[in-house]
């Protein structure tokens, strides 16, 4: 242990002298800040004291520059320093010490710029003039006869104030010395005792057990007191880099379970719930928090759930169900189960809960889709093969009923191509696919060149037409499939509206809370009208409120469908309103302009 208490003592030691040399620095510099601030007092003071009793002059007139410097030179015998007057624009018109004509500006010098902000600035630099370092007082100085607009400086050398330093640190050495003496006496008898590095290594140690792998012991030595020190720290650095591993690890796995659409549900052994993600904390409406630790039994209202996850702790089985949830409205969720092991240990079962409400739902309505598509296509199908056979049979000879059934079979046919073209249109709306091109349109000229069209129809029930447009209307979309929309509508309205009726088109134009202008379209007849339990439905493919009257119609079952989808791409809304035997009203919302991103 010699050898350790000897460089113990020199350590201490040396902390000693390093805390007094520091010490020595910190009591020089605040003898030289000291020193300094009081010669900037003064010679500010001597400042004030100028500027109050010195006659100014005009510092443009000629003889400004022989002035000027002729007071300098009085008022630096005075003063025993060096004193400048210099113009707001930093031009010298006066030194004690050089020719002011032969001087830099000094509107840049540190003590000016700090003058002209806060009316005084003080500087040190070094002076190559004096090869000396110098303290730099300015003022700024307005006189009251306007005479002088500038700053007086005065500038003084530090030889006094670095001599007092030089002899402070002399005193201090001697000082110095002597405390090494006692310092090496009193560290020797301390090392003696002194078991600090063993005590650091255990408390070190200590840490470490208790996981805090941050903890090292800060020894850089060659004997065995560091080699153990620095096996502990190897130690350390070896747990800290797993310990990270792990972390990485866990926060990765946390990572995907949170972002996962679909929800995991892990319980133990026990029945108890070990892990439940964001997914399955929205599907379930639960919080983990709550949750995790407590048995699955507790997810009371979602008894189907916990019947499957009992089955499946059970059987310790793979599990694979679907059922419906009824948080939040229905759900359809689909459980797989997969029993899992450690080591051949069983530790419980991993659920996965993934939502199927909307892949059901598309399969459903793609089903219906099929099957109406089916059926409508039939029917015509049906009639056309029907009467074909019978013509090609020769059963029929009058030509007038042969004409009859070639009509028949003519309109069979058109209503074929109609089916086939709706639903090509619908489906190219519903994939995306439709492209549209927005223009300004004149409303006015617009339904105008509609009811035309349309009057020929209109005429033949004697329906009347009319459209209630403002001149100045215009509105931005697509044209073609603005009369596609309004076509249907009329068509519909036309069908529906008993003989003698009447069919008007309004548009308004509106301004909603948000600023956004919108148009408001109203289509309206006095037909047979809609029941009210047929309202909700009445966008839907092939729904028809009266199968046999749209049949004899011609219609498709599709174009109410196919408005709805048109509307929507145009960022609008459409709604209906209807009282049977009254008649209905279409409305249609509309934006007045079109984002540049549709």
């Amino acid at each position: 242990m010699r050898p350790f208490r000897v460089r113990l003592t020199f350590i201490l030691m040396a902390l000693i002298g390093i805390s007094m040399i520091g010490a020595g620095f910190t009591m020089a510099h605040l003898f030289k800040e000291s020193h300094i601030a009081a010669l900037e007092d003064n010679m500010s003071r001597e400042i004030n004291l100028l500027s109050g009793t010195m006659e100014f002059r005009d510092m443009s007139g000629s003889d400004a520059y022989n002035y000027y410097t002729r007071q300098a030179h009085s008022i630096a015998k005075l003063t025993h320093s060096r004193i400048t007057f210099i113009t707001k624009d930093g031009r010298v018109i006066g030194d004690s010490e050089k020719n002011p004509q032969l001087m830099d500006n000094h509107l840049g010098r540190e003590e000016e710029i700090m003058a002209a902000k806060n009316g005084i600035g003080r500087a040190i630099r070094y002076s190559d003039t004096l090869n000396r370092n110098m303290l730099y007082v300015a003022k700024k100085v307005l006189s009251g006869n306007g005479g002088f607009d500038g700053y007086i400086r005065l500038s003084m050398g530090l030889d006094a104030v670095e001599e007092g330093l030089n002899r402070a640190w002399i005193i201090m050495a001697g000082g110095l010395v002597l405390l090494f003496i006692a310092a090496a006496f009193v560290s020797y008898r301390v090392a003696f005792s002194l078991t600090s590095p063993l005590e650091q290594i255990t408390r070190v140690a200590r840490r470490i057990t208790d996981l805090d792998y941050d903890a090292r012991v800060p020894l850089k030595r060659k004997d065995e007191i560091g080699q153990l020190a620095n096996a502990i720290n190897l130690m350390a650095d070896s747990l800290q880099t797993q310990l990270r591993t792990i972390r990485d690890n866990e926060n990765l796995l946390q990572s995907v379970l949170d972002n996962i659409t679909g929800g995991i549900l892990l319980v133990d052994a026990e029945g108890r719930i070990a892990l439940l993600n964001k997914a399955a904390e929205k599907m379930l409406d639960v919080r983990a928090d709550d949750m995790v630790g407590r048995s699955f039994r507790e997810l009371k209202r979602h008894y189907e759930l916990t019947r499957i996850l009992e089955e499946g702790l059970s059987r310790r089985e793979p599990v694979h169900e679907e059922r419906n949830f009824y948080n939040s409205g229905e759900r359809i969720v689909r459980l797989d189960g997969v029993p899992m092991t450690q080591d051949g240990t069983y530790q419980g079962m991993l659920f996965l809960l993934q939502e199927v409400t909307e892949i059901r739902r598309l399969e459903r309505m793609r089903s219906e889709f099929v099957a109406n598509v089916s059926h409508e296509l039939k029917t015509p199908v049906a009639a056309v093969k029907g009467f074909a056979e019978t013509l090609l049979g020769g059963g029929v000879k009058d030509e007038k009923t042969a004409n009859s059934f070639l009509q028949i079979i003519y309109d069979e046919n058109e209503r074929l191509n109609r089916l086939i073209g709706d639903i090509l249109e619908l489906s190219k709306i519903e994939s995306k696919r439709v492209h549209l091109e927005w223009s300004p349109v004149h409303l006015s000229s617009f339904f105008d060149s509609l009811l035309e069209t349309m009057s020929k129809v209109a005429e033949k029930k004697s329906i009347s037409l009319s459209a209630e447009v403002p001149e100045e209307l215009f509105i931005e979309g697509d044209e073609d499939k603005l009369r596609q929309i309004f076509l249907n509508l009329l068509s519909n309205a036309i069908n529906y509206t008993h003989e003698g009726g009447s069919v008007k088109v309004r548009a308004v134009n509106r301004q909603k809370k948000d600023g956004e202008e919108t148009v408001i379209f109203t289509v309206t007849d006095t037909g047979m009208g809609i029941p009210r339990k047929d309202l909700p439905r009445i966008f839907e493919r092939f729904y028809r409120v009266d199968k046999a009257r749209s049949r004899s119609s011609g219609g498709t079952g599709l174009g109410l469908s196919i408005v709805k989808h048109l509307v929507e791409l145009h960022r609008g809304a459409i709604s209906v309103e209807s009282d049977l035997g009254i008649g209905s009203t279409f409305i249609l919302e509309l934006p007045l302009l079109q984002d540049d991103v549709i």
